[in-house]
């Protein structure tokens, strides 16, 4: 079975906003959602920026009651879900064995464990909350909106780091595409801006280490030196195509293909061959029937890692073949939502899908300074207009995981 997947329903909660118009229109007006960190201290490290959601209010998706039972990522989840259900116009509308929730998270919930370490060691395991469990495990955002939209379906989290929320996606796109729901909620949730995270990240040597908003998450520039760590949630609503055609519903665009490999390399660092995250942009190319570069864009992971953009680069040559590459429109958005990590990919997803729909490509902003090893045209500064009939999604993660999305114009 062989089933057409449409892309349904919407939402976003980010750093440059938290609705999908507002959020969409920042994207292509190139704002930056990079600030110093308001969440906490950041006075002795030696990472100080990030990408943080402003003027979240929760309560416009759940009981205040809630929110102690449920971690931010969680939160962050749901607001997403809940805009993106509404939007589709799928509820009462499906069976609920035939819908399903594949909702990821890189890190879960990270800050709760913070929280709930910090009274162990201060009054003892009595003060630990019993919600501690459901609140931090990586599941829980799947499991929560499942009962919110009683999605009684195929249901699967996706942990594979920064790939997370594009793994997410794929595959929810094979579950329908082979018959085994008509609809599923798909993305993914972080929210990891607190010091232990920082302080991995730090020294691990992955995060930028300037100080000025519009010099630290660059992609593509020669100039970058590592990523500003996001956050938020990003959902889509998948949909079998005729189902939606049924039901009268707004088809944002088809989905139509999507890779999965790994590397086998090395816990953090990309294989600089790009062996494998060429193979898995070519999965999703050669399953969307897509024959060259031309009418393609491609939301790249780009983190503004040294290795990341060089090798994702060397990637896009190997997948499309060089002389192609070049004809393809490639931009960064993580240049003004910074690394949301498993979020990220539903996020680059969301930006794809409007792309195609509105036929602009969006800016990688703030560069500057050209990389002879990152030579493909990145849309600098600006967004441009072009007559895009695809766009691919690529996710690179720790422990090797790439993934590719592909989505074709509705």
């Amino acid at each position: 079975m062989n089933r057409r997947v449409a892309v349904t329903g919407l939402g976003v909660i980010s750093p440059v906003g938290n609705d999908k118009d507002t959020v969409w229109n920042a994207i292509k007006q190139g704002k930056n959602g990079i600030a110093r960190v308001t969440k906490f201290d950041v006075t002795d490290f030696k990472a100080t920026l990030a990408a943080e959601v402003k003027d979240f209010d929760p309560l416009l998706y759940m009981a205040k009651g809630d929110l102690r039972k449920n971690d931010l990522y969680t939160q962050y989840a749901v607001a997403a879900a809940t805009q993106a259900v509404e939007d589709s116009g799928i509820s009462g509308k499906i069976d609920p064995e035939r819908f399903g929730v594949y909702v990821g998270s890189g890190i879960g919930g990270i800050s709760t464990m913070m929280t709930e370490h910090s009274k162990l060691l201060e009054g003892g395991y009595r003060k630990v909350s019993p919600f501690f469990v459901p609140m931090m495990i990586s599941n829980m955002a799947t499991g929560t909106i499942a009962i919110k939209f009683h999605a009684c379906g195929v249901t699967l989290p996706i942990v594979t780091a920064c790939a997370t929320s594009s793994n997410s996606i794929g595959e929810a796109f094979r579950a329908i595409k082979h018959g085994y729901a008509d609809a599923i909620i798909a993305g993914g949730a972080e929210a990891a801006v607190n010091p232990l995270a920082f302080g991995g990240f730090i020294n691990c040597m992955a995060l930028s280490q300037s100080a000025d908003p519009d010099a630290a998450s660059i992609p593509f520039d020669k100039r970058r030196g590592g990523f500003v760590m996001g956050e938020g949630g990003v959902i889509l609503v998948l949909e079998e195509y005729e189902h939606a055609v049924k039901r009268g519903a707004n088809i944002y665009a088809e989905m139509t293909g999507y890779g999965n490999t790994d590397d086998a390399h090395h816990i953090t660092a990309p294989d600089p061959e790009a062996t494998q995250s060429a193979r898995a942009i070519r999965i999703a190319k050669e399953e969307s029937g897509i024959q060259g570069g031309e009418g393609v864009y491609i939301n790249a992971h780009g983190t503004g890692t040294p290795l990341n953009d060089k090798t994702e680069t060397l990637a896009i040559k190997k997948a499309f073949g060089e002389s192609e590459a070049k004809k393809i429109k490639v931009s960064s958005t993580k240049s003004m939502t910074g690394h949301m990590l498993g979020a990220a990919g539903a996020m680059e997803a969301f930006v794809s899908v409007l792309a195609l729909r509105d036929g602009i490509v969006p800016p990688t902003i703030n560069y500057r300074e050209p990389d002879p090893e990152c030579d493909l045209f990145v849309t600098p500064n600006k967004a441009v207009k072009a007559d895009i009939k695809y766009a691919l999604s690529s996710s690179l993660g720790f422990g090797g995981h790439n993934a590719c999305v592909a989505f074709k114009k509705a």
